[in-house]
């Protein structure tokens, strides 16, 4: 069974981003949880070395827990290509480099996809909460679409221009927030959280709350990573 958080417990937020802080404050305010970012509490933040998605947000959740005593979240995710055997992938920020200029990571996308026709291409979210006893839960999202050429639209952030939602016409860049954040790799990895580590919502009031910190969240997100 998986380990649940209880209504009253107060969770740090592995993250320095304050975007990410308010959008996951908001996600977890209906449940009853208090967050709290690392940065808040002056921890470092990790080296994120790991292999993957999901191991790089353990690392994160997990030196957060020990040092603050706390349950933790962290989160870590990317856009990933086929043709490019799924770079940028774990590295999707580093592309960036360290002005976190996206529009020169979505060029180097364009430059080394050329011509090839399978534009094929993903998003990932690993979300992990983990507790100061080194146990954790990890649940991951995934959204496919496609790469396309060029960027279109100035919403969201990162390589939100580029990317198309399989079924859909618009890229996460011409997306309102709420068309975003009616099904992203993040939504879909904490719907997956929820149902398994926190209290369900106990009354249409609560689910009003919800409904409404959800829509504050989505109108600062823009200082997110992807």
């Amino acid at each position: 069974m998986p380990r649940r958080l209880e209504r009253g417990a107060r969770l740090v937020l592995a993250s320095h981003n304050p975007g990410k802080l308010a959008e996951i404050a908001a996600l977890l305010a209906p449940h009853g949880i208090t967050v709290t970012s690392a940065a808040a509490l002056g921890l470092p933040e990790p080296e994120e070395d790991a292999p993957d998605f999901s191991g790089n947000a353990r690392l994160k959740a997990l030196a957060a827990a020990r040092a603050a005593n706390l349950p933790a979240l962290a989160d870590d995710s990317g856009f990933c290509v086929a043709a490019l055997a799924g770079r940028p992938g774990i590295h999707s920020a580093r592309w960036a480099g360290p002005r976190r200029d996206f529009s020169a990571a979505m060029a180097r996308v364009q430059s080394e996809l050329g011509e090839n026709p399978d534009r094929s291409a993903w998003f990932i979210c690993a979300l992990a909460l983990a507790w100061p006893d080194g146990h954790t839960e990890t649940f991951l999202g995934r959204i496919d679409g496609s790469a396309i050429w060029p960027p279109r639209g100035t919403n969201g952030f990162g390589y939100d221009p580029m990317f198309v939602p399989s079924g859909k016409t618009l890229t996460f860049g011409e997306m309102t927030a709420a068309e975003k954040e009616a099904d992203t790799h993040r939504a879909r990895a904490f719907a997956a959280l929820r149902a398994a580590c926190l209290a369900p919502l106990s009354s249409a009031a609560d689910r009003e709350t919800n409904n409404a910190t959800r829509g504050n969240a989505t109108r600062g997100n823009a200082t997110n990573r992807q």
